[in-house]
């Protein structure tokens, strides 16, 4: 590899690549969690008889997760080198 350091810094390339994606699934996955576990929280604020619960306690429906779609735009990483 150190005879030809065009295919390590490809490699580290691709390991950099890997691992954004990878950390872009985490934080989907993250995410739908998240707005999993709202939904039921607001679902059983409407089912008896929870809703009795969630009245005596003032309990509020929670917000979902939205983030707004110039957030979502995949980052765009330069591995050009000067």
């Amino acid at each position: 590899m150190e005879n030809y350091p065009e295919l390590k810094s490809n490699q580290n390339a691709l390991q950099m690549q890997e691992e954004l994606s990878a950390t872009e699934n985490k934080i989907g996955f993250a995410r739908q969690f998240y707005n999993d576990v709202v939904m039921k929280f607001n679902t059983a604020q409407q089912v008896f008889p929870t809703n009795i619960i969630a009245g005596m306690f003032n309990f509020k429906p929670s917000e979902f997760l939205q983030v707004p779609e110039a957030d979502r735009a995949v980052p765009q990483v330069d591995l050009a080198t000067s």
